[in-house]
């Protein structure tokens, strides 16, 4: 193993530590998530840019996730459409409000908007029109980054707010500005992104307080298995039933 590689492991390890130190607030949104699931409702969660959609496809249908999750996977900055594409509609004014429309939000429900930059045109709309339909919001994001791109900049929703100054309660992934920390001698650009490494490990972490919480309430949480166990797919069977009519893309 390489000393680039080594170190790529440290600092990845130092940002997963930086988050810990968030557990407060990240308990405060799995508690939330637990409300919902109590009242049985759905969870919304929705990745507002190209790579922000991955975390999103984790809540989905994943062995050891949550079946209540409504994975707002919105075509126009999903990758697989053309990924420069997807950089021009999360910076198209009004985008993200139509994205919502597609999506059965209910006012008081709890809506989770990731995207570690956190200051695109679709990014600042969501968050933007979600507080005006009385949905509860919480964000995945880095003020780190965000706080570094000036309020001019042509990335940027024309209001210069960031993402982290809207939503009742903000999640910090500790994204570093320009993303990537990988270095290689001799060569300027660094290399290999911590985005989706540091949005993932947020969301896991609160799956896991959610499933603690609701325990403690006396509550099963509503967890897939994987279909490639023994047994998964008869133990999902349930869930199927359930959440297939209430979840768009599970189906």
């Amino acid at each position: 193993m390489g000393k680039e590689t080594v170190k790529f492991k440290k600092d990845i390890f130092g940002l997963f530590s930086k988050i810990e130190e968030d557990l407060p607030k990240i308990t405060k949104v799995a508690g939330w998530m637990a409300d919902a699931i109590e009242r049985d409702e759905l969870i919304h969660m929705i990745g507002t840019g190209g790579h922000s959609n991955l975390v999103v496809e984790e809540t989905l249908w994943r062995a050891g996730g949550l079946a209540p999750m409504d994975a707002m996977l919105d075509c126009g900055t999903n990758l697989m459409m053309g990924a420069k594409r997807s950089n021009i509609v999360e910076r198209t004014p009004g985008y993200g409000c139509s994205a919502l429309d597609m999506y059965d939000c209910k006012a008081g429900e709890l809506i989770i908007i990731c995207n570690a930059y956190g200051f695109n045109s679709m990014t600042i709309d969501v968050a933007l029109e979600a507080k005006k339909r009385g949905l509860k919001t919480a964000a995945i994001t880095s003020n780190a980054f965000c706080d570094n791109v000036p309020k001019g900049h042509h990335a940027r929703h024309s209001s210069g707010l960031n993402l982290y100054e809207i939503v009742d309660v903000y999640m910090d992934c500790h994204v570093p500005y320009a993303d990537a920390i990988g270095e290689i001698d001799g060569l300027d650009q660094k290399v290999a992104g911590t985005s989706v490494l540091c949005n993932s490990f947020v969301w896991n972490l609160l799956v896991i307080e959610t499933c603690r919480i609701l325990m403690e309430r006396g509550i099963k949480p509503p967890v897939w298995m994987s279909g490639n166990e023994v047994g998964g797919d008869e133990a999902n069977y349930a869930l199927e039933q359930k959440y297939f009519p209430r979840v768009k893309h599970l189906r």
